[in-house]
């Protein structure tokens, strides 16, 4: 899990950076978008509508932004009709990916995404290759410096998570049923702690080690897999040391 952790926490501090070229708004803007379409414009009856518009709000998207998308969500404005898929495949070792898509076109989707993984040593796979690796569960990552661990072990299992995990070097890792996600992540806020990382996401169940180019190919993957418009989220299984992490990301 460790991983797909790093990773996970490398993405948020990028975050910034994606918001600042308009790209993660592209992105949370298709997924407010499709939200309020399957179920509705009404953040208490819709969680899956609450959690991305909190994501916008993370990336200081504008008021305006987010109820716009979700007005075309509503049909009360005219938008692009969306569809969600998933695709599968296997990176460079064998690593397993998933990817979450929306698009308004799957053909030029699924190209697309076939050529970036032939480019960086990885090559798509039928539905159902891979997905059974991951399981769907919340994870949230506190930094460990100026947390007290006993405090948020306890903290964590009363608010309801099901695991507590230490073995990150830099982080604690709180991983939760996607139905306690919420309640667990308002646990920790309310006590005055800010996750460097908290989402409703796939982790996997088994991990690859990567070093040196193979590595290097795992992460210029995920970074092109990620820059395409339609991907909106992508899981892996691999897991490359802090040491190689920072070399290649930086």
């Amino acid at each position: 899990m460790s991983g797909h952790s790093k990773w996970a926490t490398t993405k948020h501090k990028k975050a910034a950076v994606d918001a600042k070229r308009g790209k993660i708004f592209t992105k949370l803007i298709r997924e407010i978008t499709v939200a309020a379409k399957i179920g509705g414009g009404d953040l208490d009856g819709n969680p899956r509508l609450r959690m991305v518009i909190a994501k916008a709000k993370e990336v200081n998207m504008p008021a305006d932004n987010i109820k716009r998308a979700v007005q075309k969500g509503t049909g009360e404005l005219p938008g692009v009709n969306y569809e969600e898929a998933s695709y599968e495949g296997y990176g460079p070792g064998g690593v397993a990916l998933l990817l979450d898509i929306l698009t308004d076109n799957k053909n030029r989707t699924v190209s697309e995404v076939r050529h970036i993984f032939s480019k960086h040593g990885g090559n798509m796979a039928e539905s159902g290759a891979v997905s059974w690796m991951f399981d769907r569960k919340g994870m949230i990552s506190l930094p460990k410096e100026g947390t007290d661990e006993d405090e948020l072990m306890s903290l964590a299992l009363e608010a309801g998570a099901e695991d507590f995990l230490t073995d990150d070097a830099t982080n604690y890792e709180v991983i939760t049923a996607p139905s306690d996600f919420e309640a667990v992540k308002k646990a920790m806020v309310d006590a005055g702690l800010t996750p460097s990382f908290a989402e409703v996401t796939f982790l996997p169940q088994t991990t690859v080690r990567l070093k040196e180019k193979q590595a290097v190919q795992m992460i210029r993957l995920m970074e092109a897999l990620e820059d395409n418009d339609d991907v909106q989220n992508v899981y892996a299984n691999f897991d490359i040391s802090d040491v190689e992490m920072e070399k290649i990301v930086g």
